[in-house]
């Protein structure tokens, strides 16, 4: 399975206009999930969440994909 690399977010039921995507609700999320936080408890956030979603994911083949992909241009 290849990583998709084009924008693939939603929530079903919930219509969404150009200006104005699922997207944004993810980043919004992301920003109030780390708000008040220490560095260090954000960083612990941040690998939480990786984890949960690398389990979620599952396929090795996948999550070294997206491990080599995000670390290019690093």
């Amino acid at each position: 399975m290849s990583i998709n690399l084009n924008p693939n977010f939603s929530e079903a039921g919930k219509r969404y206009f150009s200006a104005y995507s699922p997207a944004d609700d993810f980043y919004e999320l992301l920003i109030n999930t780390h708000r008040d936080l220490t560095d260090e408890q954000s960083e612990l956030l941040n690998a939480r969440l990786i984890l949960l979603l690398a389990n979620h994911i599952g396929d090795i083949g996948t999550l070294r994909e997206a491990l080599k992909l995000s670390r290019e241009g690093v």
